[in-house]
């Protein structure tokens, strides 16, 4: 049933897919704005998007009339502006007032860690692979964003103010990329 081989191998491709490392100047970025970011409650949150995608995301869409390509779109959309505010240095994401922590819930848990590229490689491999082993991956990708997002502050001292502001901006032309390419990939032009 388990097959290490294939536990490694769905962890790499979450992992990548993830790309939590890449998303560290944003994560700064949140926790600045929100004053402090729920490393626990995101990484929850976003393993329950996970793995109830793994079971229901295809009836999921399908309720509700939607394909794949359309909610890689939308998620798209939604990484493009995330990307803009870390390029520009402008806010455009606002948080709405006594939302007590909701960054950790959006924009962080979704899109960022269980967005829809995440959650349309889920579908995608669950064709190739076993589900315990996608569990097994998803749950080890888990653990490292939790460390990572408990590490931020760390992070940020020894990167230092003008360390993050260029990693902010590197990164944020990176998600760009990403955005545009899951936008082209996905719409019919």
């Amino acid at each position: 049933m388990f097959n290490f081989k294939d536990i490694f191998s769905v962890t790499l491709i979450l992992f990548s897919v993830i790309d939590i490392l890449g998303s560290v100047p944003f994560v700064i970025n949140l926790r600045k704005k929100e004053g402090k970011i729920h490393s626990g409650r995101a990484t929850i949150i976003s393993g329950m998007l996970m793995i109830a995608f793994l079971f229901l995301g295809q009836s999921i869409l399908k309720l509700f009339g939607l394909d794949i390509g359309s909610f890689a779109v939308a998620g798209a959309i939604i990484m493009f502006v995330l990307a803009m505010e870390m390029i520009l240095g402008i806010t455009l994401f606002r948080d709405e007032g006594g939302s007590n922590g909701a960054g950790s819930i959006v924009p962080l848990a979704f899109p960022l860690i269980a967005g829809a590229g995440t959650l349309t490689t889920i579908l995608s491999i669950r064709a190739v692979y076993e589900t315990p082993n996608i569990l097994v991956g998803i749950v080890i990708n888990l653990i490292f964003v939790f460390i990572v997002l408990k590490s931020t502050n760390w992070l940020e001292k020894k990167l230092g103010k003008s360390g993050f502001a260029i990693l902010r901006r590197v990164f944020g032309i990176i998600l760009l990329a990403i955005a545009v390419k899951i936008f082209k990939e996905n719409i019919l032009i």
